[in-house]
């Protein structure tokens, strides 16, 4: 069981990670050149389909996460320091996730239906900043979730 948790678990970050950095590093500069109203319903179609797997992932991250915490480390009490920070980092992770889905990505969305072009590129424009934080943590979880095992 512990090797298919772990499984879903890496899944989960590559997924949710992978996605971040697609959008952010190749389709964002690619996107550029494009008349506004194709660059917003551009990003409205890749979000619409991208953020649906992000909830999978995060939901296999928690189920896979915690139940390798009690399963495989004995609970909270005996997690090793790696664990505690790739814990930490995973909710601001979540956190900035729902601040994002249920602020700027209904925003972008219900301005992309009225062709509201200034509000969409607004809060698109606020989607990019809070991936511009959330991506870097990702890959610093990554980083420790590969790594932690072997520090010191």
């Amino acid at each position: 069981m512990t090797a298919l948790a772990l499984a879903l678990h890496i899944l989960g970050a590559v997924v949710w990670v992978g996605g971040m950095f697609a959008a952010y590093m190749c389709l964002r500069p690619a996107a550029g050149p494009l008349e506004p109203p194709a660059r917003l319903k551009l990003w409205s179609a890749f979000f619409a389909k991208f953020l649906p797997w992000v909830w999978l992932a995060i939901l296999f991250l928690l189920a896979s996460g915690y139940w390798m915490v009690f399963a495989t480390f004995g609970g909270f009490a005996k997690l090793p320091l790696y664990v505690n920070l790739m814990q930490a980092i995973g909710w601001v992770m979540i956190a900035l996730f729902l601040w994002l889905f249920h602020g700027p990505w209904l925003k972008l969305k219900r301005a992309v239906a009225a062709a509201d072009w200034p509000a969409a590129g607004a809060n698109l424009n606020r989607i990019r900043q809070i991936i511009a934080v959330n991506l870097p943590l990702g890959l610093l979880v990554v980083i420790i979730g590969a790594s932690g095992r072997y520090w010191g």
